[in-house]
């Protein structure tokens, strides 16, 4: 969560305090992500070590924190760049998966029918919230939403997709030995490594 950025841009409309920045994060995020206020403290002191914010004192003495040029030069950046989806995330249910189709314990079909159940549960229960939420009042609220119904439902098809590529494939659900990698395979992994730092090289050069 960009806890670092989301606090930089809370303070381009003025000086705020600290527990100020967390009422507003969470309030401006539709309340999903709540922040320990010692994490924000932890944060402005790092933004100030950094330079990008600075303290002064508020009328009734306690500290507020301002942002600096170099601190709205970081939050235009920030706005302005797409966020880095090239390094596949480390997906616990992805990794679960994949070790038991490689033979390290747990049944495959249990693995995918028990995730695919929890998934479907879960797309229930936030169809449910985005159905009872006020489109006039709680915009920041349904985003939210809306995020995690299609996360939910991609993950469904996913599972799906899984169950049908085991199914077809020559060693099927009941053949779970291990494999030893060949040369053609060595060669695939390097080609998606490449691939995975041709688009981070391009991100990075976008920053």
């Amino acid at each position: 969560m960009a806890v670092r950025q989301g606090v930089l841009a809370l303070l381009q409309s003025g000086p705020k305090y600290g527990y100020q920045l967390k009422t507003e994060f969470e309030a401006n995020t539709g309340k999903i992500w709540s922040l320990n206020i010692g994490q924000v403290y932890q944060t402005l002191g790092r933004l100030g070590r950094d330079g990008l914010v600075v303290q002064e004192e508020g009328h009734d003495g306690q500290q507020l924190y301002r942002i600096t040029d170099a601190g709205r030069e970081l939050v235009r950046e920030w706005f302005s760049s797409p966020v880095d989806r090239a390094t596949p995330p480390r997906d616990e249910v992805t990794v679960k998966l994949l070790l038991a189709i490689r033979g390290a314990g747990g049944d495959v079909a249990e693995v995918i029918q028990v995730q695919r159940n929890a998934a479907i549960r879960t797309l229930q229960d936030y169809t449910r919230l985005k159905a009872k939420a006020d489109a006039s009042s709680d915009l920041a609220w349904l985003m939210v939403l809306d995020s995690m119904i299609l996360q939910a439902e991609a993950e469904v098809r996913w599972l799906d997709l899984v169950e049908s590529r085991i199914r077809r494939s020559d060693r099927g659900l009941g053949e779970q030995g291990e494999r030893t990698e060949g040369a053609g395979e060595a060669g695939d992994r390097d080609e998606r490594q490449t691939v995975i730092s041709r688009h981070r090289l391009g991100t990075e050069a976008r920053k």
